[in-house]
């Protein structure tokens, strides 16, 4: 059992209109946005960053009105060293408010300036595997591809599914732009507690392979004290 119990009701089929994006693996990313617009023009992209670069370049002079970055729709710039972008309580709440919940509505509308319910997360890691399997990686490096907005995102989509749908895959662009145009644009209840599983999933593999990577406490301890110049 939660907190206390979701406030009124879950919504079966929900339009998705606002849609955060901020993914490190942009690997399809542009045939998706597109794929999106072409089965809703009026859709909006919430995006950072690199995320954020790569659809205005491949958008043009078009669609302007379809993209915003999250720095502009929360008010906040970005803290230096591309360390926090997404963590915000405009986008956590749009991520897991409850969107019949008439408090939560006031809440984002009201306190939060404007702020939206979010129907659609998609969002993928820093590549913490694949740097640290690489030769002579150091544990800096390797603490520096710990993503943390990243599986934030994706954990609280992922528990909202009632009202959000988490898409943390670029394999499953193609499936997702299926069935918004098969279903009108919108996803139901079913699609995304599939996304939500799999989500999970996925933020449990990242996970492990952190712990992986640390292995044996002591022998990490001491690696990293003496790295970071620190007495044995």
């Amino acid at each position: 059992m939660g907190i206390r119990d979701m406030v009124g009701g879950v919504t079966n089929i929900i339009p998705v209109e606002n849609v955060l994006i901020s993914v490190y693996h942009k690997e399809g990313l542009e045939d998706f946005v597109f794929d999106m617009i072409d089965i809703n023009p009026n859709i909006r992209f919430i995006s950072t960053g690199g995320t954020y670069r790569k659809i205005k370049e491949a958008f043009g002079d078009k669609y302007g009105d379809n993209l915003i970055e999250v720095a502009k729709y929360t008010g906040f710039p970005e803290m230096p060293g591309d360390l926090v972008k997404t963590l915000h309580p405009k986008i956590f709440a749009g991520l897991l408010g409850e969107r019949n919940n008439p408090e939560h509505q006031e809440y984002l509308k009201k306190t939060l300036n404007g702020g939206v319910f979010i129907d659609m997360a998609v969002v993928n890691f820093y590549p913490f595997k694949s740097t640290v399997a690489k030769k002579g990686i150091t544990f800096e490096e390797a603490r520096g591809k710990i993503d943390i907005g990243g599986p934030a995102m994706v954990r609280a989509a992922a528990k909202n599914f009632p009202g959000c749908a988490a898409v943390c895959n670029p394999y499953d662009y193609k499936n997702v732009a299926r069935f918004l145009r098969n279903n009108n644009g919108a996803t139901d209840f079913d699609f995304r507690f599939q996304l939500f599983r799999e989500a999970f999933r996925t933020t449990d593999r990242y996970d492990k392979d952190i712990v992986k990577y640390l292995g044996e406490p002591r022998a990490a301890l001491k690696k990293a004290r003496k790295e970071y110049g620190l007495a044995a």
